[in-house]
């Protein structure tokens, strides 16, 4: 009972995040912004969800199931900072447009440099 509740509470908080993360896509003023807030779904939404898809799958005794959502977590966590900046660096070098309120520029200084 007590493992149940956990769990629900897991997949309350990941769909918080979830549910957040779109509203933030929704209302930021540009791409950069918006990239942010979709590393946020995946990241904060994501792993709550995938660490009570791993306790569901130990409680029942099926291994396989808790192993599986571990390793996606783990991946989820070294992948998604590196190709969130690539995805960034990517749309500044083609040309998506910053918010006239952006106060900081640092793709900006690294382009001069080149």
């Amino acid at each position: 009972m007590i493992i149940r509740i956990i769990i629900d509470i897991l997949f309350a908080v990941g769909i918080f995040f979830i549910i957040a993360g779109v509203v933030g896509m929704i209302r930021m003023p540009d791409t950069f912004c918006r990239m942010q807030s979709s590393t946020n779904i995946v990241t904060m939404g994501g792993l709550p969800i995938l660490i009570g898809c791993a306790i569901y799958g130990f409680s029942i005794g099926n291994a396989s199931i808790g192993v599986k959502s571990l390793i996606i977590g783990i991946f989820i966590l070294l992948t998604n900072p590196a190709a969130s900046h690539a995805m960034t660096r990517a749309a500044y070098r083609s040309g998506a447009k910053m918010d006239e309120k952006s106060v900081c520029d640092e793709y900006g200084r690294d382009k001069i440099d080149e």
